[in-house]
């Protein structure tokens, strides 16, 4: 029987993944050789939408190109050995941390052709970046090829790219358009899609330009071509010893009930909240400093915040929120977990929300634990750790958790960017692992605000660089009904369950809520993530899922 494109895409990021797998447990690799191959004929198998245009023998994909390049360390591009590594005393050396705008990770240049990386978010990170290099690779024969002819002799338009770039690292002027125009050819791109491609990149604040990007990318896949000098990726002995064993996530964890134990918090009733901080601070001190009654004056407020964030609201805000038991976590587990404790016992104001009174009794008052997003397979690991009781010496204190509430970006399967996803269950991707739950959250609390609202299961997938149209479309379509794909759904609910009924170390009726809303959608053509942030489309379903999960917290 014909295998159906859905089936061969599944077999294709279970042959990645055990790749992936393989070659980490072994140390290193190259793209060239056999094992490379693999994950590059795999991936090319795929197809994922994030990547566009990867599966085309000429031309380059920009888009996709500048996803990658905006979450990974500057001038990676340059580098011929790439190293995975632990946090193993590098922040305490002279080597200058670069930390990609959209993926916090500390890296160091070590020289000119290496530089590490610090994975310190688990299994998930690290396939996310094995599968963004694989991508690099692909794209840097592509330039090679477009840059030779079949003798491999080099053609005007490289020598020209190499030109421009000299001139770019001394600071001399030089005409951009007809830089763009030698784009053309190496990219296989038009000439208006160069210029669209070269603005961005200017624009981006993590990368090279783009004319450094293609030049060093095309250079070493050149070298390796026609010199034997071969690229080479490895991963540290600490960063295999220490991967899924919870080093950062037990820190990160007890670094949290220490601060809890210190405020004399940890027998108040808590409620972690996993979403942006700013979105719960603004939301809680917009109401308890500027005195907003609505929910729409919140999100006025949002929105003005959005566009002027320096500006005297902001600074408002904060500095209340301050003297009003808004109390920050310093992170130095390397997670890059972000967290606040919001202690509602020293608001002045006897409501947490418009018309939601707050308890009169100070040790009856919530306490409200903000982490900020964790990535894929981190969320079990932090929550996991979180959830177990604090330890002092011999003794063990459970923590009095009544709610967990998460608000997480996805990938929409059949509505638009902003819309909102109201999860009952989350279907382990590759797995036979389903966790369907109660959700506190229902579409109708959402309904009214211009929003589309879906509600059911969701899918949590394996990683988002990794989806295509075929599988997609079969959990969508097929009995599954599947609404959107995230990547921790299904951990934080993995350590929700295990903590409430089987480690009993949080209380068996603890709440549950989950509500997401859709940063792309991956089935329509120029609605992926590759297609850029939500910017201000973003701040409706951003703060109305945090005033609706505010808003269960105080009905109690």
């Amino acid at each position: 029987m014909k295998r159906t494109k859905a089936q061969e895409s599944r077999s294709a990021i279970e042959r990645l993944y055990i790749t992936m797998r393989h070659l980490f447990m072994r140390g290193n690799y190259k793209p060239t050789g056999v094992s490379g191959e693999s994950l590059v004929q795999a991936l090319l198998t795929l197809n994922p939408e994030i990547y566009g245009l990867i599966n085309d023998p000429e031309k380059l994909e920009l888009e996709g190109l500048l996803y990658v390049m905006e979450r990974l360390p500057k001038g990676i591009e340059e580098c011929r050995y790439i190293r995975l590594i632990s946090k193993e005393g590098y922040e305490d050396s002279g080597f200058q941390v670069l930390v990609p705008s959209k993926r916090k990770r500390n890296c160091y240049r070590v020289d000119e052709e290496q530089m590490y990386v610090e994975m310190t978010r688990g299994k998930s990170d690290i396939y996310d970046i094995l599968t963004h290099l694989t991508f690099l690779f692909i794209e840097s024969e592509k330039i090679r090829k477009n840059s030779t002819d079949p003798k491999g002799r080099i053609n005007l338009n490289w020598k020209k790219l190499k030109e421009i770039v000299d001139k770019e690292n001394s600071g001399e002027e030089y005409n951009k358009e007809a830089a763009c125009s030698y784009l053309t050819h190496l990219t296989g791109r038009t000439f208006e899609e160069c210029i669209a491609a070269v603005q961005k990149f200017e624009n981006s604040h993590n990368s090279n330009s783009l004319f450094s990007i293609v030049f060093h990318m095309g250079r070493l896949s050149m070298e390796e071509a026609l010199e034997g000098n071969d690229r080479e990726i490895s991963f540290s002995a600490t960063l295999r010893e220490r991967v899924g064993h919870h080093v950062y996530g037990e820190s990160w964890a007890n670094a949290i009930k220490t601060v809890l134990d210190e405020e004399n918090l940890l027998e108040r009733p808590i409620h972690v909240i996993s979403a942006n901080l700013h979105s719960v601070v603004n939301t809680v001190y917009g109401h308890q400093a500027l005195g907003l009654d609505s929910y729409e004056a919140i999100e006025d407020m949002a929105m003005n915040i959005s566009v002027n964030a320096k500006g005297n609201r902001a600074k408002e805000i904060q500095e209340y929120a301050r003297k009003h038991g808004l109390v920050p976590v310093a992170d130095t587990s390397g997670t890059n977990i972000g967290v606040q404790i919001i202690d509602t016992g020293k608001m002045d104001s006897p409501t947490l929300l418009p018309g939601l009174s707050l308890e009169k009794s100070e040790k009856k008052r919530p306490v409200l634990v903000v982490m900020d997003y964790a990535f894929g397979e981190q969320a079990y690991e932090c929550f996991d750790e979180l959830l177990k009781p604090y330890e002092v010496g011999q003794q063990k204190i459970p923590l009095n958790i009544i709610s967990t509430a998460i608000m997480g970006k996805a990938g929409i399967l059949e509505g638009k960017k902003g819309d909102i996803m109201i999860p009952n269950a989350h279907v382990f991707e590759g797995t036979a692992d389903n966790y369907p739950f109660r959700n506190e959250l229902d579409a109708a609390a959402f309904e009214g605000y211009g929003l589309g609202v879906y509600e059911g299961p969701m899918i949590t997938v394996l990683g988002t660089s990794l989806q295509n149209k075929e599988v997609l479309g079969y959990f969508m379509e097929s009995s599954w009904k599947a609404i959107g794909l995230e990547m921790e759904g299904a951990h934080y609910q993995k350590a929700i369950q295990s903590a409430s009924k089987i480690r009993n170390s949080i209380r068996k009726s603890v709440k549950v809520m989950y509500a997401y809303y859709a940063s792309d959608n991956p089935l329509e053509t120029g609605s992926t993530l590759a297609s850029g942030a939500l910017g201000m489309e973003g701040v409706r379903p951003t703060y109305l899922i945090t005033y609706k999960i505010l808003e269960q917290i105080g009905k109690g």
